[in-house]
């Protein structure tokens, strides 16, 4: 029976590929494949075992991982973090001007009793 395999594997370089395009290439039952470093994702089309795919992968050393199931809306749910990052980023940014206010109402004061000192002298 014909089904899909679909693993995260931990790929840095065209070296990494190719070594799970070796192993993938000599396994039986495989049809077909593709292999996206960008996403360190590896889908394996054909009549195969999903743990058997995952053993083959894993013999070329590569942290491998089966990909979440909850994946597959990932392009969805990536802005959403994203969105998020955004509001951290301004949040800091925020919090910088707060900061800078609060030093600015603390020498205020100071110059302030400055002034008064030189008066009551």
């Amino acid at each position: 029976m014909a089904q899909t395999v679909v693993l995260k594997v931990g790929m840095s370089c065209q070296g990494c590929v190719g070594a799970v395009n070796r192993v993938l290439g000599k396994m039986e039952g495989v049809e077909s494949f593709d292999i996206d470093i960008k996403e360190q994702k590896v889908t394996v089309k054909g009549n195969v075992e999903p743990e058997a795919v995952f053993q083959t992968v894993s013999k070329t050393g590569k942290k491998t991982s089966y990909w979440p199931v909850d994946a597959e809306t990932e392009p969805k749910a990536g802005a959403e973090p994203k969105a998020e990052a955004v509001t951290e980023t301004k949040t800091e940014a925020e919090t910088k001007t707060e900061a800078k206010v609060d030093a600015k109402a603390d020498v205020e004061p100071k110059a302030a009793e400055a002034e008064t000192k030189p008066s009551q002298v």
